[in-house]
């Protein structure tokens, strides 16, 4: 018997908000349930994880230790164009990578 991931949890300042965010980065939707004391958002069609997102009382202060890498389906540069309008902000490059932070400040990549 072997374990699965069933959700990824993150600690933030606002968790609606926040789940906001990721739903409509991922093409979901935030969980009507949801409070300011927990959000979820469940995965859009291709199944996996739950994202779960909890408040905490002190802000993120250092760089992520895991971290989502997302696929573009299209260009690369509109993606990353749709996410920064969402509230996501661009912090830099590597290669065909752009790395980017949520509205909390959490580093995440896209890719091709």
């Amino acid at each position: 018997m072997v374990s699965f991931v069933k959700s990824v949890t993150f600690d933030c300042s606002d968790p609606l908000a926040l789940a906001a965010f990721w739903a409509a980065a991922l093409g979901s939707s935030v969980d009507e349930d949801s409070t300011e004391r927990r959000a979820w958002v469940e995965p859009a069609g291709w199944g996996g994880p739950t994202l779960w997102f909890q408040p905490v009382p002190e802000p993120k202060t250092a760089k992520n230790r895991q971290h989502f890498d997302l696929r573009a389906v299209g260009p690369v540069e509109t993606e990353v164009q749709r996410l920064v309008a969402l509230g996501a902000t661009v912090t830099g490059a590597d290669g065909d990578v752009v790395v980017l932070a949520d509205p909390e400040g959490n580093e995440f990549c896209v890719e091709a």
